[in-house]
């Protein structure tokens, strides 16, 4: 036989010619959309066997349920939860026995509100690598965790208050409760849907131990000079009134300012030029009290213009000459609005004329660009607006307390017309940076903060990037992008709530005083007694003699304790140096929104660079944001705001919130292509529901079937089972190849199509189809329906397997149901996909996928028309393929062949050539199928010809196949199974 020689050659057989898997059979067995009563009907025909005969058909029997729904389903997911100890499930793979470790580090969410659908697409898609990693054999590392400081739960925590004159220890106070009930809240959320997690055991970045381990970081990236104090401008909040990283604004597209032309007349002329005004444009005109110079690019050309202030700025060119920017070095002007106060004209790089008149207005306390120039030049650096954004008493008394955002900038411009400076007045719409919080505007101001020197950083953190894999690889650039736009970095913070900078000011000299001793030490404080000791203990505590001794101070008596905290991105930044396991403090992989790109996972890398000149991470995968399905952001003025525990447990209108439990958000989520916005709402959440409960009935079919097999016994050996059996598992190690590398790359999408790909097309429309007849009429213990049986086991275990990670409630309701196990046993705990290179048999395909080839051309010569009512004739020239088909049907002709099974006649002869003598209403068609093995070493195109003659033989009254004598007689077979003939 072929396959004997074949199996000499010592390798897989290459796929060739057509498959006919991929062509729907004239009588699918089951699709997602068919119901019980169809899916359990025998072939051939939708009637039930008649009278007596009914009981002896072996249809599909099981107690799995074909649809939960409602409470009922909400029971069961909870049932299973307990059942299978999902609780339990992280400590029992923890202390297995593995040869590999799986870190994913989880990001912190922030301990501000209760669980969202952005939380929901964030920890489930963890969830599901977590899992297909442990069912690997992996041993998995994830500790949950929250980002617990900040202003935003300080905020939230005072709203209620109606006072605020609060000690900073009376705010911790209120803002630990606050942020300890919004932790006890997301945790139960994340537990509901089926994370798996320690959760007795999360890390917060409020712990002492964690604070102590921020410290340590803070210690050594000081020792190295990358932490340092200046007088810088910064992005500031005068609504919460603090510093702000830039992290931390968001841009409002529609801002409107008062924009202004203004002009600033020359007092020392450069030697090429007349008698001229300099002209500047500025949307934010409070900032020209603060002005101490006018910048140009040398290289730009410019229009000198006769301007007289009455008229419009557009006038005829003819009455124009040109001057390079150059030509105005050397020139000073008379400031504006203030009196005798004369500013240079100087180069700078930043001067474009994408936008203005090409000469900018420069105030150095008030721009970043603008303390770049003063730094160069040297030029004065005088903050002239507080904390609350109003004006000090530097912008002079007209100004003074007025709000720089508001009045403040009439006032300025009154000023500038009363001097007879002002242009032209205009509003402009541009994008400007608000507080992410307040969702009001900032300023940039001077003042004196902490900062990261993240310039001596970039291009060790560029460098070690590159060896880090990006999913999706388009979201590196952005990654670069945002950390070469990040000058430095202010991590200090004017508020209560957070973890205190370990600096202490001298009372005179205000210098500070901070080194490695003193850090250390707080740090050791901190580890025992947590960072409220730094306003709970007394000074000698924290700064005792003996770390004053070391640090060349004074006595203690001569300091105090700074005021401010740090950057919760520095908080949450450090999060690898507290959790990650200390052999190797680097997780395989982070697992983020994109809008952490500038975020946590900037954060991250800078600090470990600092520290450990590598990355926290060897992988980052980057998601997009859960939006309606409009494709609009989520908000509660648009009421498109998805609550997950609605999606789980239905809100007040059922029939409108539906009850659609935790598989199917978690569908929701691996079905989305989170590379990108995923979009979510009643169409979607109805689509994944209802593809869960196509993928019930299927799995339903198959325990149906398996009712009364005991995989453990009745097994059948691989050489003996059909073929047809043995190409569904081929088929079935195809797609758990393709399925592993789907989740290798965090593609659960690909996951998904991949599997209704193989339920629909290789299953449903294609084996169940063909087998239903072996299924229902073979005798119980016969070796064709245990043969059936043994594939169906192991596609029902393959299947099962592959979608735990992303359903692992009905996964192990599944599981329960299926044969072979053990009571208490559990899916989880008993590993991946068991599939075979076994199945990978040389000529295997080829004699399945050249019968399928042959069916293609039989089924496509009688449209409308059923294939069991025809005897069919294969002649087929002598060569590899008629070997192929000589395995499936040794003897010429048979009513019970595997060939005729896959034709899905009646009866089928085969033969070399047709006879001559066929009747006239044959219908004959013909083709040929290319035989291709071992890359070309084994390759011939084989002739068919099939001939189709309406069947002579009567139904069988148990089988409804035409394979009997009379139409009250059993055939063979039926009366074999039955025990007596009739």
């Amino acid at each position: 036989m072929l396959l004997r020689r074949l199996g000499a050659l010592g390798g897989g057989a290459a796929r060739c010619g057509l498959s006919l898997r991929r062509v729907a059979p004239l009588r699918p067995a089951l699709s997602f959309t068919q119901s019980r009563g169809r899916a359990a009907a025998p072939p051939g025909d939708e009637a039930q066997p008649a009278g007596n005969h009914r009981h002896t058909v072996l249809l599909p029997r099981t107690s799995f349920p074909m649809k939960l729904a409602g409470q009922e389903l909400l029971e069961r997911e909870l049932q299973i939860q307990r059942e299978c100890a999902f609780d339990q499930l992280y400590a029992w793979q923890r202390e297995r026995k593995a040869k590999k470790e799986f870190c994913l580090h989880d990001g912190p969410p922030y301990a501000n509100g209760d669980a969202h659908v952005g939380h929901a697409l964030n920890k489930i898609l963890k969830d599901v690598h977590n899992r297909f990693e442990m069912l690997r054999g992996r041993k998995v590392h994830y500790v949950p965790g929250w980002d617990c400081h900040g202003l935003p739960i300080e905020l939230k925590a005072l709203g209620e208050l109606q006072t605020k004159e609060l000690t900073p220890l009376q705010i911790r106070q209120k803002a630990r409760e606050f942020a300890e009930g919004a932790i006890a809240r997301q945790r139960a959320a994340f537990q509901r849907w089926g994370v798996m997690a320690d959760w007795q055991n999360c890390y917060y970045t409020f712990n002492g131990q964690y604070e102590a381990a921020q410290l340590r970081v803070f210690e050594d990236m000081h020792s190295k000079g990358l932490i340092y104090q200046d007088y810088k401008p910064v992005f500031w909040s005068p609504s919460t009134r603090t510093a702000l990283a830039e992290a931390e604004l968001e841009y409002n597209t529609e801002h409107v300012s008062k924009a202004v032309y203004a002009t600033f007349p020359l007092t020392t002329l450069p030697s090429k030029l007349a008698s001229i005004s300099v002209l500047v444009w500025t949307t934010q005109p409070w900032t020209i009290p603060a002005n101490q110079a006018v910048c140009f690019m040398p290289k730009l050309w410019l229009c000198i213009i006769n301007i007289s202030l009455a008229l419009a700025l557009a006038l005829a060119l003819s009455h124009s000459t040109f001057c390079l920017g150059s030509d105005l070095e050397g020139g000073v002007c008379q400031h504006p609005t203030i009196s005798g106060k004369e500013v240079p004209l100087l180069p700078a790089n930043h001067v474009t004329m994408a936008k203005g008149t090409g000469l900018v207005h420069t105030a150095p306390a008030h721009g970043m660009e603008d303390y770049s120039v003063a730094t160069h030049f040297n030029l004065p650096v005088e903050c002239i607006v507080d904390e609350e954004g109003r004006f000090t008493e530097l912008a002079g008394a007209e100004l003074q307390g007025q709000c720089v955002l508001k009045e403040g900038t009439a006032t300025v411009i009154s000023m500038l017309r009363a001097a007879a400076a002002l242009v032209k007045e205009e509003e402009c719409v541009h994008s400007y940076p608000y507080d992410w919080r307040s969702k009001k505007p900032v300023v940039i101001r001077a003042s004196k903060q902490w900062f990261i020197n993240t310039a001596n950083l970039k291009d060790k953190a560029k460098e070690v990037l590159q060896k880090v894999r990006v999913m999706p690889e388009s979201a590196r650039a952005s990654l670069l992008a945002m950390l070469d736009r990040r000058t430095y970095w202010c991590i200090s913070r004017q508020r209560s709530w957070g973890v205190p900078i370990p600096v202490f000011y001298h009372k005179e000299t205000r210098q500070p005083l901070i080194n490695k001793h003193t850090v250390a030490h707080i740090a050791k404080v901190f580890a025992e007694k947590g960072s409220d000791s730094w306003w709970e203990e007394p000074l000698e505590t924290l700064l005792p003699p003996d770390v004053l001794k070391k640090s060349k101070a004074g006595a203690v008596t001569d300091y105090e304790r700074g005021e401010d905290v740090l950057d919760i991105w520095f908080d949450s930044g450090t999060s690898w140096a507290a959790v990650l396991q200390e052999a190797d403090p680097r997780a395989d992989v982070y697992v983020e929104g994109k809008d952490q790109l500038g975020g946590w996972f900037q954060s991250s890398l800078l600090t470990s660079v600092a520290v450990r000149n590598k990355a926290p991470y060897k992988a980052l995968v980057v998601h997009g944001f859960a939006v309606s399905e409009k494709r609009e952001k989520m908000s509660k003025s648009l009421g498109n705001v998805v609550d997950p525990d609605i999606v789980i447990h239905g809100g007040p209108d059922l029939a409108a919130s539906p009850a659609y439990g935790a598989d199917v958000l978690r569908w929701w989520v691996a079905e989305s292509n989170v590379f990108s916005e995923v979009q979510i709402g009643p169409k979607a959440l109805n689509s994944a529901r209802e593809s869960v409960n196509k993928l019930r009935n299927t799995l339903r079919f198959l325990l149906g079937n398996l009712q009364g097999f005991d995989p453990r016994t009745q097994t059948v050996d691989s050489k003996d089972m059909y073929y047809i059996d043995q190409y569904l598992l081929h088929l079935l190690r195809e797609y758990s190849i393709k399925v592993t590398d789907a989740y290798n790359e965090f593609d659960c999408g690909r996951v998904i199509r991949l599997l209704q790909a193989f339920i629909t097309r290789d299953l449903s429309n294609f084996y169940f189809s063909i087998i239903k007849d072996r299924l229902y009429c073979d005798a119980e213990n016969s070796v064709g329906r245990r043969s059936c049986q043994t594939a169906l086991e192991e596609i029902l275990d393959g299947v099962t397997r592959s979608i735990a990670p992303i359903l692992p409630h009905l996964a192990e309701e599944v599981y329960q149901h299926a044969p072979g196990h053990d009571d208490g046993e559990t899916l989880f705990r008993s590993g991946w996909i068991k599939s075979s290179s076994v199945w990978r048999k040389p000529g295997l395909e080829e004699a399945v996928e050249g019968a399928c080839a042959i069916r293609d051309s039989f089924l496509s010569s009688i449209p409308g028309r059923n294939a069991v009512e025809y005897d069919l004739t294969i002649a087929v020239e002598p060569g590899l393929l008629f070997e192929l088909m000589e395995s499936l049907q040794e003897e010429p002709t048979s009513t019970s062949s595997q060939l005729t099974e896959l034709m899905m006649a009646s009866r089928t002869t085969l033969t070399s050539a047709l006879p001559r003598d066929l009747p006239s209403d044959t219908i004959t068609n013909n083709g040929s199928f290319l035989i291709n093995l071992e890359g070309g070493v084994i390759r011939e195109d084989s002739a068919y010809t099939i001939a189709a003659v309406p069947i002579s033989l009567s139904r069988c009254p148990r089988c409804r196949r035409y394979t009997s004598d009379t139409p009250e007689c059993l055939c063979p077979r039926c009366q074999t199974v039955h025990g007596q003939p009739q």
